[in-house]
């Protein structure tokens, strides 16, 4: 049966834009750009396509798929990466008719690539006259990061391939430049046009060696070799495959201690007590452990504990909400917060300590935030669910798929439960001292019946599973 429509299932720097170019040279076939993307339709900069602007695509993005299908001579597609509306990917996936074109590239050069093009903000060239250029320091843990995202994101795709009975096409960054490739792609797509030469508007930007783009090349190097490429290399691009989130793993100094964090809770504070368990700093305590290191250390220190701390669901979406979109700093998505400002109307501050942003407005924005997360986890937003405001169920589910925490603490029992664990452990137990919390306003200041309330339906399963009130 012949495709109706086709989808390139891609990520940011493995060559999309070539691709995209390429394919709409080929007559009969048109990629429509990032359509989906939740922060402009189909390139940087554009709010409207095809007559529909992004209100009225976040309120049914179905709606633009059937344009872009239905308005299209010849066979229409589009790039979807991960970060676009989960609600489309959902649906071309389940899709027979829709064409799957997986596009990757060696995870390593698309990291790099990406950490120049954010800092050089440049992120297409057309010219070599105006290229810019910068070498990265390369972050080992962003690495992983990136990493386990791509390959997360590679599972999913097959994993939905398989139950469904399709099969996709699958093309690396290097292939985009085979003409031959190019057209039986097309062929593949069941399209009769083919092109006599590939599109050479688009330039490589960075062409050279990691050497000379990386400034802590040996140190990266010796990090890289750390990585088991053989053991965990089952997907179809052939990158790493990833189990649970072992790196965010946290094993005492010398203590049989594991901390297994829920993104959202107290984790510097009891990080702290950790290091001071063992009378270390933090930057002492076993972190990013593959696999492999983290069994090594669990056979190692036989009598071992587990442990993950719970937080009241008011109070993990409330430092959630100030740590990630309300304060500017490292930990703020700030594209996120731009799209709850402008698409969800979410009243938030231009400056959150100005006299102006008083408990009232403080309250008025973060329930702003909670109606989001209400629709997020309900699958009915464009945006990614993040783990500091997903399910602690949910995340406690993925935790256990390689080590199951045997003691699961409440943030409020954190002090006597934390000393029990280090007198199990022969240890005298040093003081838990609390972390602050974030925000120009306290919970206290703000929380109400109607909080509770909105809460409480967003996290229901969580009230259900662990009893809170």
């Amino acid at each position: 049966m012949p495709f109706t429509s086709f989808v390139v299932l891609a990520e940011m720097r493995t060559g999309s834009n070539f691709l995209e170019e390429n394919l709409n040279a080929i007559p009969g076939l048109r990629c429509w750009g990032e359509a989906f993307n939740p922060h402009f339709m189909g390139g940087a900069g554009k709010t409207e396509m095809l007559g529909m602007d992004l209100a009225a695509r976040e309120a049914d993005p179905g709606a633009l798929l059937d344009r872009i299908r239905d308005r299209t001579d010849g066979l229409a597609g589009f790039r979807l990466f991960t970060g676009h509306d989960p609600r489309i990917f959902v649906r071309v996936m389940g899709d027979r008719d829709c064409a799957k074109i997986v596009l990757t590239r060696n995870p390593l050069d698309s990291f790099v690539s990406l950490q120049i093009a954010r800092q050089t903000n440049q992120w297409r060239l057309s010219d070599l006259k105006n290229a810019r250029s910068t070498r990265i320091h390369f972050d080992i843990d962003a690495f992983h990061a990136h990493l386990a995202r791509l390959q997360a994101t590679q599972l999913d795709i097959m994993r939905r391939l398989q139950t469904t009975g399709q099969t996709a096409f699958y093309i690396a960054y290097e292939d985009v430049g085979e003409l031959d490739v190019m057209n039986g792609l097309a062929a593949w797509l069941g399209v009769p046009g083919r092109i006599e030469a590939l599109s050479r508007k688009t330039k490589v930007q960075n062409p050279d060696g990691l050497r000379d783009k990386v400034e802590n090349y040996d140190e990266a190097v010796a990090a890289l070799s750390g990585i088991d490429h053989f053991a965990l290399n089952r997907t179809p691009s052939f990158e790493p495959r990833r189990g649970p989130n072992v790196p965010s793993y946290v094993g005492a100094a010398r203590a049989p201690l594991l901390f297994v964090p829920v993104k959202g809770g107290p984790m510097r504070a009891v990080e702290a007590w950790l290091a001071a368990l063992d009378g270390v700093g933090t930057g002492d305590l076993l972190r990013d452990m593959r696999q492999k290191e983290l069994r090594q250390w669990l056979a190692e220190r036989p009598g071992h504990r587990r442990f993950s701390v719970l937080r009241h669901p008011v109070a993990r979406a409330h430092d959630a909400f100030c740590r990630h979109i309300l304060l500017d700093g490292p930990e703020r998505f700030t594209e996120i917060a731009d799209t709850l400002r402008t698409t969800y109307a979410v009243p938030l501050p231009q400056n959150p300590f100005a006299a102006e942003y008083d408990a009232e407005a403080h309250r008025a924005a973060f329930m702003g935030f909670l109606k989001f997360v209400k629709g997020n986890l309900g699958g009915q937003t464009s945006i990614r669910v993040d783990p500091a405001w997903a399910t602690q169920t949910a995340i406690l589910q993925g935790l256990a798929d390689f080590a199951i925490p045997d003691l699961l603490i409440r943030e409020d029992d954190l002090p006597r439960m934390l000393s029990m664990l280090a007198g199990d452990a022969g240890i005298a137990a040093p003081v838990y001292a609390p972390e602050p919390e974030p925000g120009p306003h306290p919970l206290a200041a703000i929380r109400d019946p109607r909080i509770d309330r909105l809460v409480a339906q967003i996290y229901a399963r969580d009230y259900l599973m662990f009893g809170w009130v």
